[in-house]
């Protein structure tokens, strides 16, 4: 509250009707006053809410997965209930997904009160994407309208030892078994909030979760994806996304004992996976994850304090898409994809 109810209300107004949707709605524990809201939504809309209650779980695996349980449509969608969907977006959703064969569709994201989303992937509408060369890596989140019967086929659940960022090995794994990913780029249609008070659950995990968790993020594409350029890809975006943020401004504040761990098991990290992903980094990333692969701890706390504007080979941010664009790896990750794995079997993305 009071973000719920600017959430439970873009779904009762969407365009597509209750007479085809339904929305389930997992109270985990909500101590907010969230419970009371989501009973008026279900009184004043009879039929169309599924709510389920339960001891609160500490993220939003256990829930994701209880909604999951419950769900009979062709199609799901999870939503946060910090965010909200424009009227028409489930309806022009479907749709497509409908007309492409989608068994996994982006729609185009909205960032409200300082939160940021992916761009590059929403550069134009597109009834096939590639797994790598369209931005698809750096857009991990479970914002997407994906085909039920193929989470079902495959048993595809959230891991629920995973406090935080569980939806992206879900992703991933989706993502990698689907037959057609899509987006749907021409308006904004997800609208993803930051709270006032920063409480989204990925502000407030802590360093040592987050590391664990993109030790899983790396699991996952070595379980489906064989080395070669698309495994590259994601990896680059982990190590980009989920290693180097390890060591911003707040690191040097940590215990030493906290930034001993970090370091050793990012160093595990870039020595399992790093061949032929540091390379393609950006100087300041490689750097800092060279640094790690020695275990220098404080010469990682000097770079922190340093900021990264003033890091050696530090270059001024671009603006948008996705820091793929512009590398040389491109030219070569735009080839077709021929290293993807399922259950043991090759086949071209």
């Amino acid at each position: 509250m009071p973000y719920l109810t600017r959430c439970l209300a873009s779904l009762t107004a969407q365009t597509i009707g209750a007479h085809r949707m339904e929305v389930v709605v997992v109270d985990d524990g909500s101590t907010d006053g969230g419970t009371a809201e989501i009973e008026r939504f279900a009184a004043r809309h009879p039929g169309l809410f599924t709510v389920v209650r339960q001891p609160n779980s500490g993220g939003p695996a256990a829930p994701s997965n209880r909604g999951l349980e419950l769900a009979t449509g062709r199609y799901v969608f999870f939503l946060g209930a910090d965010d909200h969907l424009a009227h028409e977006a489930l309806e022009r959703m479907v749709d497509m997904a409908d007309a492409c064969g989608s068994d996994v569709l982006l729609c185009k994201m909205a960032a409200v009160g300082e939160r940021t989303v992916p761009t590059h992937v929403f550069a134009r509408t597109a009834p096939s994407i590639r797994l790598v060369g369209d931005g698809l890596p750096w857009a991990l989140s479970n914002t997407k309208l994906f085909r039920r019967s193929l989470i079902e086929r495959h048993g595809v659940r959230y891991d629920e030892e995973m406090p935080a960022f569980s939806d992206q090995p879900f992703v991933m794994e989706l993502c990698f078994r689907a037959r057609r990913i899509s987006v749907l780029a021409d308006q904004e249609h997800y609208f993803a909030v930051r709270r006032a008070d920063s409480g989204n659950i990925t502000f407030r995990a802590g360093p040592e979760l987050r590391l664990r968790c993109a030790a899983k993020l790396f699991a996952t594409t070595c379980r489906f994806l064989e080395p070669g350029p698309v495994r590259t890809g994601f990896h680059r975006r982990h190590f980009h996304v989920e290693l180097c943020q390890l060591f911003g401004p707040d690191f040097p504040a940590l215990d030493p004992r906290v930034r001993e761990r970090i370091v050793t098991g990012v160093a595990e990290l870039v020595g399992a996976h790093g061949d032929g992903v540091l390379e393609t980094l950006d100087a300041p990333q490689r750097r800092i994850l060279e640094l790690a692969g020695r275990g220098a701890a404080e010469a990682l706390c000097a770079e922190a304090q340093r900021g990264p504007g003033r890091r050696t080979g530090a270059r001024p941010a671009r603006s948008g898409g996705s820091p793929l664009r512009g590398s040389p790896l491109v030219r070569w990750l735009l080839t077709p994809v021929r290293h993807v794995r399922r259950a043991g079997r090759q086949l071209v993305g």
